[in-house]
């Protein structure tokens, strides 16, 4: 089975893959101090409850301390395997069509790939992650660039940290949009001023492109406000996991 690895800001995502079908899962959080050694043994922990056998690994990552214990941890417990990580140089199909390609995030990348071949485009993907990331793809599979917010977990944590009065709360949708109280009325207020957020940045974003044929949410978080979303037309929380499989096809 093919082992795929997306390393976040705040989660690291893995997941094994028979052919096309995703077989299993895992979300842990990342740690960028974490050394080669615990990255395997962590990895091979998650791994022994299915019994499986891993022929191939395919990895990406935005937090560049934690590739470099990444490569040392694939050289050291699985050099005999076949492994492609997503950088410069690795073939993935996808044209970048920005001002400066060396920029693009390897997760963007692969969530162009997975998204044009799933769903065709023009198409948008909307990452609820530490950040969240609008990632928009051309007609012609093309990454035309996107745009960047704070994610809705930075939200919670800076008004927590900056307002005397406020705390943390649990992220979820209240029992109104008018808050009854403090709890509530941080919740109205990030809950659905999120959801308008994704609604008029997709919104703009057809305006320019002329016609989107999907939506689609992705990310950790996107299952708290999706329902809320209008512009949402699909949502596939594996969408890199599978861009992962996809780039390792193309190069091996």
């Amino acid at each position: 089975m093919l082992l795929c690895i997306d390393i976040g800001n705040t989660n690291t995502v893995l997941a094994t893959f028979d052919g096309d079908k995703l077989v299993h899962s895992w979300r842990i959080k990342t740690d960028a101090r974490s050394t080669a050694d615990e990255l395997g043994l962590m990895f091979r922990g998650l791994l022994a409850g299915d019994n499986v056998e891993i022929t191939g690994v395919a990895a990406c990552s935005t937090v560049p301390a934690a590739l470099r214990s990444l490569r040392t941890m694939l050289g050291r417990y699985y050099a005999d395997l076949p492994s492609v990580i997503v950088e410069p140089g690795v073939r993935t199909g996808v044209q970048l069509a920005i001002d400066n390609p060396k920029e693009v995030g390897a997760d963007r990348v692969v969530n162009t790939l997975a998204a044009y071949t799933l769903y065709g485009g023009p198409s948008i993907v909307v990452d609820f992650g530490t950040t969240t990331n609008f990632d928009v793809i051309s007609g012609r599979g093309e990454f035309l660039g996107g745009a960047f917010a704070p994610g809705i977990e930075i939200s919670f944590d800076a008004l927590a940290a900056r307002a005397a009065q406020l705390r943390k709360v649990e992220a979820t949708k209240p029992r109104s949009v008018i808050g009854k109280n403090t709890v509530e009325c941080l919740q109205s207020g990030l809950y659905f001023g999120f959801a308008g957020q994704v609604d008029r940045i997709v919104e703009r974003m057809t305006e320019e492109l002329g016609e989107v044929k999907a939506v689609i949410a992705t990310g950790g978080l996107a299952s708290l406000v999706i329902n809320e979303c209008h512009t949402i037309t699909h949502h596939e929380p594996m969408i890199t996991l599978i861009g992962l499989r996809m780039v390792y096809d193309r190069n091996l």
